[in-house]
């Protein structure tokens, strides 16, 4: 865990600065002016004991982690989410990834996607009722 703290994070942590192949490009600037980097998911084969693989069991019928990881515009790892199982929906890891204190990227953009699904959770258990 130490090690992924130490090398698994951003660079500004206050994400402050704008890359300079952003702000120095007018194609780019404002557009992305905000934008920390990007984010996707990936699911990694997995060796699982027989008795747990069916909660592991991807779309594509093997046993995979469902693995969620951000990127800034060097291509640098700034946060990943691991160890999910293959069957978990990507939205479900990241909600987990914003909803829990102790893996909460500290960006704005985070607070914002909290509150937007919070709205839609509560949208739809109202709708449901």
């Amino acid at each position: 865990m130490g090690l992924a703290r130490d090398y698994i994070k951003p660079k500004d942590p206050t994400f402050q600065c704008i890359p300079p192949h952003i702000e120095n490009d007018s194609r780019y600037m404002p557009y992305f002016k905000d934008c920390i980097g990007c984010i996707d998911g990936t699911h990694i084969d997995a060796c699982i004991p027989v008795a747990n693989q069916m909660k592991y069991r991807g779309r594509k019928g093997v046993p995979t982690f469902n693995v969620m990881a951000v990127c800034d515009f060097d291509m640098c790892f700034t946060f990943i989410s691991v160890g999910w199982e293959g069957s978990a929906h990507d939205t479900r890891v990241f909600i987990h990834a914003i909803e829990t204190p102790s893996m909460k990227p500290k960006h704005p953009i985070y607070k914002l996607a909290y509150e937007i699904i919070k709205e839609t959770k509560l949208t739809l258990t109202n709708s449901l009722t």
